[in-house]
Order: structure tokens, then C-alpha cells, then sequence
């Protein structure tokens, strides 16, 4: 799967700023993490600690995927 996402992603990139590159938001991810925190390095304002790729979600279209939002409720009940 790493290879097929590798070369979908050098297929498909918009963007590119180093090595991190944009690509459209079409595939989806199942992601773990053991914690999370507020950041103002990210763009997003949120860090999450130990963030892994548990499996690629190819049942899920993008349109069901969770959001920022998401996250920042955790964060929110972390309390």
C-alpha cells in the first residue's frame, strides 16, 4: 500500500514546499494518536502526539472523513 499511496501522491501533488507536498483530499486514512494538544506551530493550532496511519479507508469516500472541528472538541474535553 506504501508504494500505490507514493506514487498516487507524486501523481497527483498540487503543491510542493520541501518535502511535504499537497495533493486533492480524495483519499482517506484512519489515524491514531496518544494525545493531543494545542500548537501555534501547526496551521491548524493542534498537535497530536504519536500520530500513526492505522489503515487506508478505501470503503470511505472524503465526504464522511472527520474535521478540524473534530479534533479541536477532543481537545475542548481534555479539560
Amino acid at each position: 500500500e506504501f508504494a500505490e499511496i507514493t506514487t498516487w501522491v507524486r501523481a497527483h501533488t498540487l503543491q510542493r514546499w520541501g518535502p511535504v507536498r499537497q495533493v486533492p483530499p480524495d483519499l482517506v486514512f484512519e489515524l491514531a494518536f496518544e494525545g493531543i494538544q494545542p500548537s501555534p506551530r501547526h496551521k491548524s493550532g493542534i498537535a497530536l502526539r504519536f500520530p500513526r496511519i492505522l489503515r487506508w479507508r478505501r470503503d470511505k469516500p472524503a465526504t464522511e472523513i472527520d474535521t478540524l472541528e473534530t479534533l479541536r472538541a477532543l481537545l475542548s474535553q481534555r479539560g
